[in-house]
């Protein structure tokens, strides 16, 4: 039995169990963490009753994941699988999972990707708010999110009307937005958005834990939250009510130890009230995207120093000659060369995987070493690339 279906076996019996997890656990290269891995999905699969219990699974889970509900499950995953050759099944195993997201309290175990999956390892901002909001709020949530396009970040939304629609739609072109859905990767909603969501699909990735064939439940939006902060370096919340699940996002990024940032409205405005609560409650006050994009390049946040140390790559050592040793970093930063490059060509250049070159970009952009526009990685000082350049890099 090959990896896949080994995995989808396991995912089937236990879901977002921490057990398989603690199981699945990936020794995590892009961090250098000297932590061992846990069991490969084929083995853990074809390990004893015993082994799975002393990984902490409950009774009856190994005689479910080899069951005939657990074929049902194989295949109907396969079948999107073979569709579609952007389609992406990433487990909690796989070096290619976003890193940003193992930091959250109860990750997914898979993620169902329709789209460009390397997007996931790109630097993320959530844009949030209301599905109802205010023709200004609508406005002001494309008008932010393509100012954070534009300074290099994909724009991270949960395909919802009215805020995330707006941010979404502002953000197709390069790089790309990035939709987290409460449905299966197959399933739109609502359904009004299925044009959006396959444009989503298009030009960046739309992503979601549900399998194949799951329809939206009132349960799922929540869960759903989680996730868009935890692949954010930052939420904004354009505008949303008291009871906006905005809001869940909101908390749940600052939770995670992310920034948060809400912008303020009128006192008579309902809708933005939320945006003042959460103020109140210690998230940053932002009127204006440059403030957003200041704290993160700045790393003025505990979050963002953390996360920065976490992601960084060890600079590369110089010889005497001033020429830089082979390593990962310096390999990327010739890659580079003065014109700067897009994600697919650094990828090619430097001869690296996703999962490596994805943190190494983050860290240099935090150390202020290179900026992104449009799509493409430049050295500071470089000029920046026209629309039409970083159409063709892309």
């Amino acid at each position: 039995m090959d990896t896949v279906d080994a995995f989808l076996r396991l995912h089937h019996a236990a879901g977002n169990a921490g057990w398989l997890r603690e199981a699945l656990r990936p020794a995590e290269p892009a961090r250098g963490s000297a932590v061992a891995a846990g069991w490969a999905p084929a083995a853990l699969l074809a390990a004893p009753v015993a082994d799975w219990l002393a990984s902490g699974a409950p009774i009856g889970a190994r005689e479910t994941a080899l069951g005939p509900e657990a074929d049902a499950h194989v295949g109907r995953v396969r079948a999107w699988l073979e569709s579609d050759p952007a389609h992406r099944l990433i487990g909690w195993h796989d070096t290619d999972y976003p890193s940003l997201l193992r930091e959250i309290a109860h990750p997914p175990t898979a993620l169902f990707v329709h789209g460009h999956a390397d997007r996931l390892w790109w630097p993320q901002i959530a844009v949030v708010g209301s599905r109802a909001p205010t023709p200004a709020g609508r406005e002001r949530a494309a008008r932010w999110a393509r100012a954070f396009a534009d300074a290099g970040y994909v724009v991270t939304s949960g395909l919802a009307a009215g805020v995330d629609a707006a941010a979404h739609a502002a953000t197709l072109a390069s790089p790309g937005t990035i939709a987290v859905t409460a449905t299966g990767p197959d399933r739109c909603f609502p359904a009004a958005h299925r044009h959006l969501q396959s444009e989503v699909a298009r030009h960046g990735a739309v992503v979601t834990e549900h399998p194949p064939g799951t329809e939206a439940r009132p349960e799922h939006f929540p869960s759903r939250n989680r996730i868009i902060a935890g692949l954010s370096l930052a939420t904004v919340v354009v505008e949303a009510a008291q009871r906006s699940g905005a809001l869940i996002t909101a908390r749940l990024a600052a939770e995670t130890g992310r920034e948060v940032f809400a912008l303020p409205g009128a006192p008579e405005n309902l809708k933005a009230r939320g945006c003042h609560r959460l103020i109140r409650d210690g998230a940053s006050l932002a009127d204006d995207p440059a403030q957003v994009l200041e704290a993160l390049a700045g790393g003025t946040g505990e979050a963002i120093r953390r996360l920065r140390s976490a992601l960084r790559a060890p600079p590369p050592p110089v010889s005497v000659a001033g020429t830089a040793a082979d390593t990962d970093d310096a390999r990327v930063w010739r890659a580079l060369g003065p014109d700067g490059a897009g994600f697919d060509e650094l990828l090619l250049r430097a001869g690296l995987t996703t999962a490596t070159l994805a943190p190494i970009l983050l860290a240099m952009e935090l150390d202020g070493r290179l900026t992104q526009q449009h799509g493409v990685y430049l050295p500071r000082g470089s000029a920046p690339p026209t629309r039409a350049g970083s159409q063709r890099r892309r």
